[in-house]
């Protein structure tokens, strides 16, 4: 008995500070995302730069910016990809070739985008920055 309230404790806390992952500060992340904007612009109408713009990417279809040359891994996996969400950015912050790789199931799918965004606080700070740019 005792076993199974230290699982049930144990189960809690990860789903505590799962769902805290994801519970960005839009603050802290408009910071990190100075890093991201050697390649991208996140303003309405923004131009695209080695990357595309990212102005309300939060539940835009992955690779539709209309005159942006996306990789040919971005464009395979863009249907099967749909809108993006924070667990779909989040996971493809971490390593995009990675997250492309498994989308597409393609060992070869690359994505432009070399820059690996590694901790989940970072991540969940630029995702609602994203969020918050609509």
């Amino acid at each position: 008995m005792k076993m199974i309230g230290r699982i049930m404790t144990a189960a809690a806390a990860l789903a505590l500070v799962s769902g805290s992952a994801l519970a960005g500060d839009a603050a802290k992340g408009e910071k990190v995302f100075k890093k991201c904007k050697a390649c991208h612009t996140i303003e309405k109408g923004g131009k695209n730069k080695v990357g595309p713009n990212l102005f309300g990417v939060m539940g835009r279809d992955a690779a539709t910016i209309a005159g942006f040359k996306y990789s040919k891994g971005v464009l395979a996996a863009g249907p099967k990809i749909g809108a993006w969400d924070d667990a779909k950015v989040d996971e493809y912050l971490i390593d995009p070739t990675k997250y492309l790789r498994k989308v597409t199931g393609d060992k070869k799918a690359k994505s432009k985008m070399s820059f690996k965004l590694k901790k989940a606080g970072d991540r969940a700070d630029v995702i609602a920055y994203m969020n918050s740019m609509k």
